[in-house]
């Protein structure tokens, strides 16, 4: 997978790909993430990539061309699945969202910023537009870079054990179950007998409990409209 960010502020995304599993994905040759600043796309001495909205108001707002030109050069060396745009009214990523895009293979990813992008951007390049939640950041970098995370770590063999990202919160609808590890007792506390048994048709369930559970204390909006069966 290949997914080209284009941004006003590289620097912003340096660390995110830089370490943990995003860079071993690089390393494996699985995914390949490439920074564009767009400013190397704008014209003048300058290199302006905004300019005042039409109409007035305050905040500056980016421009059609340094984009145009940049997606154009990008378009012009391979084909792309998608063009998304981070922006605040885009629709809310979630799990299911990222299991798609994982399967795509060339991304480019365009992060907002100031006020926004000149509305023929959205119109003549765009295909998805992509929310991480209902607030405002000061760009689009940080989020691209949650969706890019979201992504590439569902690719086969990014993980040193690729059945971890199949037992992550949301995959199957549900949140996660509780987890533990050494010691087995913590003063007063102590990890769950079942998970100690080495029975694992009864972890199996004692999990899948756990996850209802859970669920339902802090997430029954996931539940509405499912039956799902599990103790109370």
């Amino acid at each position: 997978m290949r997914i080209d960010i284009i941004t006003v502020v590289p620097g912003l995304l340096e660390g995110p790909f830089s370490h943990s599993i995003l860079k071993r994905a690089e390393d494996k040759g699985l995914a390949l993430v490439r920074i564009h600043n767009l400013r190397d796309y704008a014209s003048g001495k300058q290199k302006q990539v905004d300019d005042y909205a039409f109409g007035g108001g305050a905040g500056m707002v980016m421009m059609i061309e340094p984009i145009a030109k940049c997606i154009t050069a990008l378009k012009s060396e391979r084909e792309y699945d998608e063009v998304i745009y981070m922006t605040p009214d885009g629709k809310t990523f979630d799990q299911k969202m990222a299991n798609e895009l994982s399967l795509k293979a060339n991304l480019i990813i365009l992060c907002g910023h100031y006020k926004g992008v000149d509305e023929r951007v959205r119109q003549k390049f765009i295909t998805r537009e992509i929310s991480i939640g209902d607030f405002v950041l000061s760009g689009g970098e940080l989020a691209a870079a949650v969706v890019a995370d979201a992504i590439i770590r569902l690719i086969p063999g990014v993980l040193n054990d690729e059945t971890s990202a199949l037992t992550d919160s949301f995959q199957d609808g549900l949140l996660a179950p509780p987890v533990y590890t050494r010691p087995a007792a913590y003063e007063d506390m102590q990890v769950p007998e079942v998970l100690l048994s080495g029975h694992q048709a009864n972890i199996e369930s004692w999990r899948f409990d756990a996850s209802v559970r859970r669920t339902k204390e802090r997430r029954p909006d996931l539940l509405e409209g499912r039956e799902v069966k599990g103790d109370n």
